[in-house]
């Protein structure tokens, strides 16, 4: 799989657990970090939980094991690092202070719509 397919199904998998705003940015060509980020939002810390679990566990099954997670203690900002995707799922309050998509606002945004 291409790393935009894999951000495609971080991306379903959150959307499985009604993660909102999700968004995949195509950074490859800013940062060797990764090439996808999948951004989404949740509305507590359960949900957050619930999100990046179904993330992790969508991702393993498709042969991608995670690296690294941090944050899932505080359930605000959890980062997941899988390699050629990072993703990213947030509390609605810490999103929109931290505001990914402006600070990588030269990234493209890839096409993914959700159910």
């Amino acid at each position: 799989m291409t790393s935009q397919e894999l951000a495609k199904e971080a991306a379903g998998a959150a959307d499985d657990k009604k993660a909102q705003n999700i968004i995949i940015l195509d950074v490859h060509h800013l940062t060797p970090v990764a090439d996808c980020f999948v951004i989404c939002s949740a509305n507590s810390g359960t949900q957050v939980e619930a999100v990046s679990k179904a993330v992790r566990e969508k991702m393993e099954a498709a042969g991608t094991p995670c690296h690294a997670t941090e944050g899932l203690a505080e359930a605000r900002w959890v980062l997941m690092d899988f390699g050629d995707v990072v993703v990213h799922v947030f509390r609605r309050e810490e999103r929109e202070f931290y505001n990914l998509e402006r600070l990588w606002g030269d990234a493209v945004e890839v096409p993914y719509s959700v159910s």
